[in-house]
């Protein structure tokens, strides 16, 4: 389940922040603004999708059969939302925690993410929804 993929990222950048520091940061108040301003934006994209999804009647459970594809809201922006939000809150807490070597985890947890549910979700979406699945894929970004 990606939601436990994010916390064992938050839990190995707070390990590193808290034990594995070396007096690195990010600097002053910005990154702590800019942190708060990505774990913000994640959770409400994440809310947006999840009412979506709901609104539709479909399920969000990873790995599971869709109802219905989902192309509108916040589905017309970003195919993924929920993945994006979980990256932008693992990045806005690496940021605020001024976690600097736990950088590499967000590029890491996003390979993890696509490879293990996005390709296959897709796969299944392609499946099951053809052309409208396609005429989607070419009109709305799997990421932004």
């Amino acid at each position: 389940m990606p939601p436990v993929w994010l916390t064992g990222a938050l839990v190995l950048a707070w390990v590193q922040k808290t034990y594995f520091g070396f007096g690195l940061s990010f600097g002053p108040v910005w990154a702590d603004l800019l942190g708060g301003v990505l774990v913000g934006g994640g959770l409400i994209l994440i809310g947006l999708a999840i009412s979506e999804m709901r609104r539709h009647r479909t399920t969000v459970i990873p790995h599971s059969e869709a109802e219905r594809l989902v192309t509108s809201g916040i589905f017309k922006r970003s195919r993924n939302p929920i993945y994006l939000g979980d990256s932008m809150i693992l990045t806005g807490m690496i940021l605020y925690w001024g976690a600097v070597l736990a950088l590499p985890l967000i590029p890491v947890f996003v390979w993890v993410i696509e490879k293990r549910f996005i390709v296959p979700e897709e796969d299944r979406l392609r499946r099951k929804f053809r052309a409208t699945f396609a005429q989607y894929t070419n009109d709305v970004r799997r990421w932004v």
